[in-house]
């Protein structure tokens, strides 16, 4: 039943949908959203209208219902293949109907249909789900309300039952037809230091003496032009703590929604080490489709994503060990290696690879990530080098779960890192190929450094690795305990463990306590956290934690109406139908049987609009719209036409063809901006950033030193003579007084950046530490004394 789903509407026709209300409740760590859709069809023929929308991969949607001339019809959660059957037969009986569903091929995608909405009749749908909210680095819970879906590029031809199968929106920003009102109440025991978010808002609200509560509501006039973003400082976040919640009374006992459910967190305190100097296979998979070349945020003035991108990776290509290996791979709709295989990492490779990145641009057109992967995975393994793949790509691909798929079966020979950029960029895709291998995930919006979150999943991919991890229970008599998460097997400095189990029992009369006990090992040392918690559950309405629970365990097994291996899709459905939550095989239905009108005719569609962002007003973003809208006309399938193949590595028939090295100064071919530059004039365009500490990492050596030369010097301000005339040539060369400058330099003016330099400062650190010996804290003096600075010599850990 499912039809392609556009977003185009007649400008003369009134759209069904007029507003949209949310209700968000957050304590601690946990959303509970109440989103009501309201519909009125001011035509004068009955409508089926269709409404395509975006909800975080993490949302376990657990209700859907219909107000109707204010009369409640609650949907039931059924198989999708017999809902889309009822939802037909209640159509051609003259009934009106509703349904929602996941997309056929992403997680994070959803879709409405309002079936027979009679002329002059007004709709209420009110759909419920919750999710965990994800910590950020400065210990800040961020909530996402998504506004923006953008078009997504096809993978296959598999994807007709998708209702991502869009023409690009078309509707301007000030012509849209509905409205977003917000409403949130924020709790937390420990307290709440402040709220942000990215939209403006009415002034916050906070109740109790130590702040516990928090009112807050988005200020009228929404223009969908961005997601709804809040970041929410608790004054105590990293406290562990388990939460029992009752479960539903009229369930059988030893079920999962019939007994009490758990939620463990912890927040283990690994240990800070040195980065391993050993090694790791390092392959960069950087998204090069065209909308790569928008801004990172709103502003006229925001850097642009394929720039943060090209800066981001050769701050990465920098804090990379001596000895490891490393390959970048393009990707649009064909793909592009800088090398045949993974190269060693050298003072060669390294110059080599940082002048292509330079080069980069956003050329390849759309977005196909799954060849390049299978590219990836197919190449040997190398001896004592454990692969390491970052995925960074603006998320816009349709068929997420034929990738999830691939990266989940080669799990075991890789943990893979992703980095949603922008917004709109699937939580699906992203959260996933990172959940399944073992990696993290990082989204990247508004005002975040692509930078900052890229070297802390480098240091991530860096750690010794965390063993025997396990959870132990100290329970009172007559209860056990059983684990409904999948086993733990990577842990994080800095990130915070979740865990959901089943009590099975007895339940003790009185008041009793339970114990939770978090043992795992670290460079040979056994470590174990505990927090203890009463056994006696507690009453909530949504079953937030049995949900929370179930999706968790759903999230293991379904990869997607096509990709669920045939033995896990029962269970997974029956899961599903259980706990009330949504997956690939289920849909609510609503059918409002009172109203029992045959039809005369067929029903007018009626799709919903959404807003068109356009990149920016600037010549080169005005180029990209032509070319999006070019290739969206035709499906972005047909992208490859007028892209380009831009590095010296390529595929050619599916084939790798070798890089040619004949001629240093090759041609490079941008065909969308319709010039054709060698790499000498190129480097007069601002393809890298221009501030100091940028260009102070740009002119690092692979093994950490700098030289000590013109670039150096106007970095640090000072004459090329004064820096040699100040060097103590007696004690050291000249690329060791220039390392300890560098360093110097860094840390008297790059304190705020030092989440991104750090791995860089400490290869320059060890470095200075063989090359220097005993003359450094000469070296530091003479130094500081020279920049004026008054750096700590305990840096260098002398």
């Amino acid at each position: 039943m499912v039809r392609a789903c556009g977003l185009l509407t007649g400008q003369d026709k009134p759209v069904a949908l007029k507003s949209i209300s949310v209700m968000l409740s957050i304590n601690e760590f946990v959303a509970g959203v109440s989103a009501t859709l309201n519909y009125e069809n001011e035509e004068k023929v009955p409508l089926e209208a269709f409404f395509v929308f975006p909800m975080d991969e993490d949302s376990a949607v657990f209700t859907f219902e219909a107000l109707v001339d204010g009369k409640k019809i609650v949907a039931e959660l059924q198989d999708k293949i017999k809902a889309h059957s009822k939802y037909e037969d209640a159509l051609a009986q003259g009934y009106q109907a509703y349904l929602l569903e996941e997309d056929a091929c992403s997680r994070d995608v959803f879709r409405c249909n309002v079936g027979n909405l009679q002329p002059g009749s007004k709709v209420a749908l009110t759909l419920r789900y919750v999710q965990e909210l994800p910590l950020e680095a400065d210990g800040a819970l961020r909530y996402v309300l998504p506004a923006i879906l953008n078009p997504r590029y096809h993978l296959s031809d598999r994807t007709e039952d998708s209702c991502l199968d869009m023409k690009t929106p078309i509707v301007a920003l000030e012509d849209l037809p509905y409205t977003l009102s917000m409403d949130a109440t924020i709790t937390s025991q420990h307290g709440i230091e402040r709220v942000q978010s990215n939209c403006p808002l009415h002034p916050i609200l906070y109740h109790g003496n130590d702040k516990t509560s928090a009112q807050v509501s988005l200020a009228e006039g929404h223009k969908f032009d961005q997601d709804v973003e809040f970041l929410i400082y608790y004054s105590e976040v990293h406290s562990p703590s388990v939460a029992v919640e009752m479960g539903m009374p009229d369930m059988n006992p030893d079920s999962l929604m019939g007994d009490p459910c758990a939620m463990v967190s912890f927040y283990p305190d690994i240990p800070e080490i040195e980065a391993s100097t050993a090694c790791g296979e390092f392959v960069f998979l950087m998204d090069r489709s065209g909308s790569m070349q928008c801004p990172m945020g709103k502003q006229d003035r925001t850097q642009l994503r394929i720039d943060a991108a090209k800066e981001t990776l050769i701050l990465l290509l920098k804090s990379l060990p001596m000895g490891c290996y490393f390959n970048i791979y393009g990707f649009g709709s064909s793909y592009e290696a800088f090398f045949l295989e993974s190269v060693k990492y050298t003072q060669k490779t390294m110059e080599e690879a940082v002048e292509r990145v330079k080069l980069m641009s956003a050329d390849l057109g759309g977005t196909e990530i799954l060849t390049p992967l299978q590219d990836i995975y197919r190449g040997p393994s190398i001896p004592g080098h454990p692969l390491q793949v970052f995925v960074f790509t603006d998320g816009e691909v349709t068929d997420t779960f034929s990738v999830i798929k691939e990266v989940k079966f080669n799990s075991k020979k890789h943990r893979c890192f992703s980095f949603g950029i922008g917004e709109g960029a699937s939580t699906s895709l992203i959260k996933n190929i990172a959940r399944v291998s073992g990696g993290t995930s990082e989204f990247i919006t508004g005002k975040d450094r692509m930078q900052s979150k890229a070297l802390r999943s480098l240091k991530r991919s860096l750690q010794s690795v965390v063993e025997d991890i396990s959870l132990s229970w100290d329970l009172p008599p007559d209860l056990s305990v059983s684990m409904i998460s999948p086993e733990q097997t990577v842990i994080f400095s800095g990130q915070r463990l979740i865990a959901y189990a089943q009590l099975t029992g007895i339940l003790p009369d009185t008041e009793a306590v339970g114990e939770v006990c978090l043992k795992y090992k670290f460079q040979g040392k056994s470590f174990e956290e505990k927090v203890k918690f009463s056994v006696q559950p507690k009453l909530d309405a949504n079953l937030t934690i049995h949900r929370l629970a179930a999706k968790s365990l759903i999230q293991t097994k379904d990869l997607g109406f096509r990709e669920t291996p045939a033995r896990d899709k029962k269970e997974v459905m029956n899961l599903s139908i259980a706990s009330g939550v949504m997956s690939s095989f289920t849909a609510f239905i609503a059918i409002n049987k009172e109203l029992n009108q045959p039809l005369q005719g067929s029903l007018a569609y009626r799709e919903i609009p959404r807003p068109v962002l356009s990149c920016s007003t600037s010549l080169r973003s005005k180029q990209y719209s032509q070319a999006l809208a070019l290739t969206s006309s035709s499906s972005f399938r047909n992208a490859r036409n007028v892209a380009c193949c831009a590095t010296m590595t390529y595929k050619q028939n599916g084939k790798p063809q070798a890089p040619s090295h004949a001629k240093k100064n090759f041609q490079y071919s941008t065909r969308q901006m319709g010039t054709t530059y060698s790499s000498t004039n190129m480097t007069n365009l601002q393809v890298f950033g221009t501030n100091d500490l940028v260009q102070l990492i740009y002119l690092q050596n692979a093994n950490g030193s700098w030289d000590l030369d013109e670039g150096l010097a106007k970095v640090l301000r000072k004459r090329l003579e004064d820096i040699q005339a100040a060097h103590p040539a007696e004690c050291v060369d000249s690329n060791t007084w220039a390392t300890v400058l560098a360093v110097l330099w860094l840390h008297a003016n790059g304190k705020d950046m030092k989440c991104e330099w750090d791995l860089l400062e400490r290869k320059a650190v060890a470095w200075i530490r063989k090359n220097a010996g005993s003359t450094i804290p000469m070296l530091v003096k003479v130094g500081n004394t020279f920049l004026k600075s008054s750096v700590n010599p305990g840096i260098f850990a002398i």
